[in-house]
């Protein structure tokens, strides 16, 4: 997924495109807390209220001393559901509105994971997965003091439960933050959800290095929330004598209710980017975990997806290739450096995975093509460098500073064709004086495989090139007309020449950045478990009574 983004996803594509495409580790160390200390605490019912509003009602000190005794109960709870065994004891405390509040500005501004999402928020502007005059950071702030309902920090091996959240609504989120606790235990989560490298990859052997591993954080944040997930909704339809496993249609009503923002007007006006990397964790990762249970047992679905984890969002959205032990496929990228190193610095690097390619397919042509496109999709690559004559800070924030080329794979040529015309037709989504640049393509060159259809457009911030090949697209934005051919051929003529399953060998090993969508991804499931979530499962739950 888009990675500087994502360093923070994976660089800015790293991650989901990305947006999707790429937040990486900036929360990493803890499910909601990563940095070197956790938010103050307060003594209950005397948290601050927000300056200038209403008073907002704070849960009372009997209700959070229920809330705490609650603690060993549930962390039984949650063992029975995973298999996992409780090896420790969980302190637990009450963390006001305004401490998660400080706490959060101070993590945005100080954290070098938030210092790489906000880097790479250039390329997934570039991408058109963000609009050009979009300000990510506070809104960044906004949703997430929105959606946080409780976390565990996993540094002090503490469960944190909100003071303005009621206690009704913070026991079923127990049950959920605890499965996390219980993972910590089994794993170490600071260690297992974060495999992100800090570099920028600068040459060839870092480049490979790093498409081999940039899913692997998605894939894992899934996982987490996915198992904590089920277990909060097995909480809740026990009482009733159903579960996920008895009672698998409950999973369609939860992703359903999921897609509603009534309760979340912070979501409601979320950029597509930042609303499917918050829920992916929770809505696919709950799919994923829930086949897993039904074809291979608790052991299977909890341990060992811990153990053995997947790699990909491909393997999220189709869990029943997981269980074959298939591996992603990523396209192969050549040697570039020599081509691009001489007018650029390497900015990011990526792969543009399932979640990604769903994300940029529903922005560019609405539900009906993701539906449609998403399971002919075969693999995706990115990468963006910098321009060298981009010196002063200004410069470096304008998009025009960056130029990027994207491979897509299809498994048909049919679908190729259909992506190339769906991309071409979203160029004015982000380009002013676009034009066909009709004499440009008649200059292509003449040596071109047979079947190969090159579209030249002119664009306020340079050539933007789309070359169709068979099953694969080739998209070079912002490079001069002889480089973006260069790297079209460089990169379309290796795809032939060996395996595409290029994280064949890597999948189960550690590291790697995010994707696009990867960083943001990463952060909102380190952040702890959102309302959206929540309040999808309540609703669904009513539902089943």
């Amino acid at each position: 997924m888009i990675k500087q983004f994502a360093a923070a996803p994976n660089a800015a594509l790293k991650g989901i495109l990305a947006a999707g495409l790429s937040l990486a580790a900036m929360l990493a160390g803890s499910r909601f807390v990563a940095a070197q200390k956790s938010p103050q605490t307060v003594p209950v019912g005397q948290a601050g209220d927000h300056a200038g509003a209403a008073p907002e009602a704070h849960i009372t000190p009997e209700q959070a001393k229920q809330l705490f005794a609650l603690v060993d109960q549930l962390m039984q709870f949650s063992s029975q559901e995973t298999g996992l065994p409780i090896k420790s004891t969980v302190k637990r405390q009450l963390t006001s509105r305004a401490a998660v509040e400080s706490y959060l500005r101070a993590k945005f501004d100080e954290d070098e994971g938030a210092k790489r999402l906000q880097r790479g928020e250039i390329v997934l502007k570039k991408f058109g997965l963000l609009d050009h005059d979009f300000d990510l950071k506070p809104f960044l702030l906004v949703l997430l003091k929105e959606q946080i309902e409780a976390y565990y920090d996993s540094k002090t091996k503490t469960v944190n439960l909100m003071d303005w959240v009621s206690a009704e609504e913070q026991k079923p989120v127990l049950a959920h933050e605890l499965t996390h606790a219980l993972q910590d235990q089994h794993v170490d989560l600071e260690k297992w959800s974060d495999q992100t490298p800090d570099d920028v990859s600068t040459n060839y052997k870092d480049d490979i290095d790093h498409l081999a591993k940039d899913e692997m954080d998605t894939a894992r944040e899934a996982v987490a929330e996915g198992q904590a997930t089920a277990v909060m909704m097995d909480n809740i339809l026990k009482p009733m004598g159903k579960s996920l496993v008895k009672d698998p249609e409950v999973v369609e009503f939860i992703k359903q209710q999921m897609a509603s923002s009534s309760d979340s007007p912070v979501m409601a006006r979320a950029p597509l980017l930042l609303s499917e990397s918050l829920l992916f964790p929770y809505r696919e990762g709950l799919s994923f975990e829930q086949d897993l249970w039904m074809d291979q047992g608790q052991a299977a679905a909890f341990a060992g997806a811990l153990d053995r984890p997947p790699s990909s969002t491909w393997e999220i959205i189709n869990p029943r290739e997981f269980e074959k032990a298939k591996a992603p496929v990523v396209p192969l990228m050549p040697d570039i450096h020599p081509v691009v190193d001489k007018m650029y610095a390497p900015y990011d690097i990526g792969q543009v995975g399932e979640l990604d390619l769903h994300i940029l397919t529903q922005l560019f042509g609405g539900d009906a093509a993701a539906r449609a496109m998403s399971p002919a999709w075969d693999g995706g690559i990115y990468w963006a460098g910098q321009r060298l004559s981009a010196r002063t800070a200004a410069e470096q924030s304008d998009t025009r500073s960056i130029s990027l080329f994207y491979l897509s794979a299809w498994k048909t040529d049919q679908s190729a064709a259909a992506f190339a015309r769906l991309y071409s037709n979203s160029l004015g989504r982000k380009y002013s004086a676009l034009h066909r640049d009709e004499a440009a393509q008649k200059t292509a060159p003449a040596d071109m495989p047979s079947g190969t259809v090159e579209q030249v457009f002119t664009t306020n911030e340079g050539p933007v090139v789309i070359t169709t090949r068979g099953r694969l697209v080739f998209v070079a934005e912002s490079f001069d007309l002889p480089m973006a051919r260069k790297l079209a051929q460089l990169v379309l003529d290796v795809q032939g020449s060996g395996e595409m399953q290029l994280a064949n060998d890597t999948r189960r090993t550690s590291g790697g950045m995010p994707t696009l969508s990867g960083g943001l991804v990463h952060l909102f499931a380190e952040s702890g478990v959102m309302k959206a979530a929540v309040q999808a499962e309540l609703k669904a739950a009513s539902l089943q009574q």
